[in-house]
């Protein structure tokens, strides 16, 4: 199960919207590169500037409306003629720039290890990968949990909403990272392994 699986419903609520900015002459490839920037912005801010742990309230705010943002995109793309093959490049390769910036303040926040934070975002992008290889072998793209991308954005939109309140982190919370990393991995295990047996199937 991952929180990919609620996405339809999550689309329903966002049409009519999504309906007024094709009218209004928005693109998806606009509404991608505007939600990459600011996550690289936003996520390159807190790690350089350190600012106060209050500021990592902006990481599930900015998260839920990430969401939005990236199923705004593809809705436009789909359900209003905006498909471009510049649009497949730009909806996989903004998304794995713009979690690893989202993830990188984490390093900077005690007890994580900078380099299991570093783990996380390698694994994050290859799971991706593994997700976006799926057609080259003839399967679909593939979004297995249980460490999607909506799976790893809640995990670290909480984190964030933990550490803006200024709640302690116990030295065994050193282990969240390893294990988020030990599931990514298993996600990009997952997502090769559904992508072979869908290849295979009759």
């Amino acid at each position: 199960m991952s929180i990919y699986q609620l996405k339809p419903r999550f689309q329903a609520l966002l049409r009519p919207g999504v309906r007024r900015l094709a009218q209004a002459g928005v693109t998806a490839n606009q509404v991608t590169m505007a939600a990459c920037v600011v996550s690289v912005a936003l996520g390159l801010w807190l790690f350089w500037a350190a600012p106060t742990r209050a500021a990592f309230a902006l990481v599930p705010l900015w998260m839920l409306v990430r969401m939005a943002f990236n199923a705004v995109d593809g809705m436009l793309a789909r359900e209003h003629g905006q498909q471009s093959a510049l649009g497949a490049f730009l909806n996989e390769l903004t998304d794995v720039v713009s979690d690893a910036a989202l993830y990188l303040p984490f390093a900077a926040v005690m007890p994580f290890s900078g380099f299991w934070v570093g783990m996380v975002i390698v694994l994050a992008g290859l799971s991706e990968f593994a997700g976006a290889l799926g057609p080259t072998v003839g399967a679909s793209r593939r979004y297995d949990g249980p460490m999607g991308k909506s799976d790893r954005a809640f995990v670290f939109g909480a984190l964030g909403l933990y550490v803006a309140l200024g709640w302690p982190l116990p030295a065994a919370a050193a282990w969240l990272m390893p294990l988020l990393a030990l599931a990514v991995g298993w996600t990009v295990m997952r997502r090769v392994r559904a992508a072979l047996i869908e290849r295979t199937a009759p």
